[in-house]
Parts: structure tokens; C-alpha cells; sequence
């Protein structure tokens, strides 16, 4: 059997798949419990299904939607909820990782390198979102920039950034925003650097591509995005407890595409103890 009509027999296969479900549709109670039941499990099959079958990155389905993580809003409310238990230190920040921060931040520092100086992104001013007390902003932006700008949805984490952590750079911070980052409208064209670590996880695709979108209207001449955060050895994973999204580098790599931003670098953070999940570094403009 050839290649075309194997292809055609499982495109037909898939439109009787199709045939089927919609039948069934117009046959069931539209406002019945086990109706919202079998449209759920309907769009999950279906967007396994056309990926194995057509190859179709499951980025373009929006894999993570409100049906995979039951609910945009108890989603975001969920993790605004376990981050008013986390204390606004180093080690909340590291969460109990915190003798590898020094790794982290070195690793990071060398990344930025590549991307700022002459020819390439200037040093006048960077975003940190999702900053937190500021440890990536003390340890690895403010040697850098003459001035930040930091945003984070916990206004305790912002308070002991601003009070206690940062000390005298606290003096350079233009600005602190205390908001969601999936409702962020950054202003156009300011910022030579944009930085997200362990931020971008607690997105749902969608937003995260809207925000990048969004990001990319506010970079100034030769300004990259920088987003850092754990990888799926394969796949997508939601942590539940801190609920977040651990997404495979390739689908991060398609969201980001789909924002209609170009890939500059991606460099693995080396130096973690195995059992972390990967950390990878993601350069774009």
C-alpha cells in the first residue's frame, strides 16, 4: 500500500471519527451533565488524536485550555492562592532549591551576555516578570541596566523587594507593577530586555502567547525576551499543587513561533541535581 493511500484511509477514518461525534451530538440532551462530559473527553481525543495522526502541533489546539486544567480562572486562582503561603525569601523563592541558586543565577548571567552590548540589545532599562523579592533583578539584571522596572502579582513579594532585599538598587527601580502577567500591557518600545523566569509556567498557552505578542510591541531597537523555566522531558505536565504548566521545550518553542517571535538561542541551565526537572533558557526577538 502506498504512502497517499494510507494517508487518505486514516483521513477518512478520522472524518468518520468526526461523523460519528457530531451525530451523537445532535442526539443528546445539550444541557445535560454527561453531555459537558463527552464534549470534554470529544476535544481531548481529538486533539491526541490529529497530532499522531497529522502531526498537527498541539500548540495550534491550545492543548492547555480550560478543559485540560478545568478552568482558566481556578487556574490562575489556584496559584495566586499557593503563593500567599510561600514566605517573600530566598528560599521561598527557590522552592527549598535554594543552594542552587547561585547556579542559576551564573547560568543566566552568561546567557545574557550573548544578547547585550554593542550591535546588539542596549542597557538602558529591563522588565523582571514575575520577579518575586527580586533575585534574578539583584543577581543578574541590575549589574546590568541602568535601570528596572519589576513586576509580580504578590504585593508581600513586591513590599520586601522595594523595603529589605534589593537595598540601594531599590533606588533604580523605575517601576513596580503589581499585576497578573496574562493582563500586562506593557508600554511599546521600552525595555531592552524582557525576563521571564519560572513565570512563564503558570500560563496557559493562549495568554502566554498573548503576552508575548504584547512583549514583543515593547522591546526597544535590537531587544530580546528571555524566558527561563522548567521543561517536560516529554509533553505537557500540570502540577496541581502549584499549578503550573511544565510544557516539552518543542511546544514552547511552537508557542513562541506562533507569537511571531524569532528563536535567537536555547541553552539547557547545566549544574542542577538530576532529579530537578530541566531548566532550559530561551533567547527571542
Amino acid at each position: 500500500m502506498s504512502d497517499s493511500t494510507s494517508i487518505m484511509e486514516f483521513r477518512g477514518t478520522h472524518q468518520a471519527f468526526r461523523d460519528r461525534w457530531a451525530k451523537t451530538d445532535d442526539e443528546m440532551c445539550k444541557h445535560s451533565m454527561s453531555f459537558h462530559l463527552h464534549n470534554t473527553l470529544r476535544k481531548e481525543f481529538f486533539a491526541s488524536y490529529l497530532y499522531l495522526l497529522e502531526q498537527i502541533p498541539l500548540v495550534k489546539l491550545y492543548a492547555v485550555t480550560c478543559e485540560y486544567i478545568k478552568g482558566e480562572k481556578q487556574f490562575y486562582y489556584r496559584a495566586q492562592n499557593f503563593y500567599k503561603d510561600v514566605p517573600a525569601s530566598e528560599e521561598g523563592m527557590m522552592g527549598d532549591f535554594v543552594e542552587i541558586s547561585e547556579i542559576d543565577l551564573e547560568g543566566s548571567r552568561q546567557f545574557l551576555k550573548k544578547f547585550v552590548g554593542p550591535g546588539k540589545a542596549g542597557t538602558k532599562r529591563a522588565l523582571d516578570c514575575g520577579c518575586g523579592i527580586g533575585r534574578v533583578s539583584k543577581g543578574v539584571l541590575f549589574p546590568v541596566f541602568e535601570s528596572m522596572e519589576m513586576l509580580d502579582m504578590m504585593e508581600e513579594f513586591i513590599l520586601h523587594a522595594h523595603e529589605c532585599y534589593l537595598g540601594d538598587y531599590a533606588d533604580r527601580v523605575e517601576a513596580y507593577y503589581l499585576y497578573n502577567l496574562q493582563e500586562f500591557i506593557p508600554p511599546t518600545k521600552r525595555y531592552d530586555v524582557i525576563w521571564l523566569q519560572w513565570v512563564a509556567c503558570h500560563l496557559t498557552d493562549k495568554d502566554l502567547m498573548e503576552f508575548l505578542m504584547r512583549a514583543k510591541q515593547s522591546l526597544r531597537p535590537n531587544g530580546v525576551i528571555i524566558i527561563k523555566d522548567n521543561m517536560a522531558r516529554q509533553g505537557c505536565k500540570l502540577d496541581p499543587i502549584d499549578s503550573s504548566i511544565i510544557r516539552h521545550l518543542d511546544i514552547m518553542k511552537n508557542i513562541i513561533q506562533t507569537a511571531g517571535l524569532t528563536i535567537l538561542d536555547v541553552e539547557k541551565q547545566e549544574g542542577f541535581p538530576e532529579a530537578i526537572v530541566p531548566v532550559w533558557m530561551i533567547a527571542m526577538h
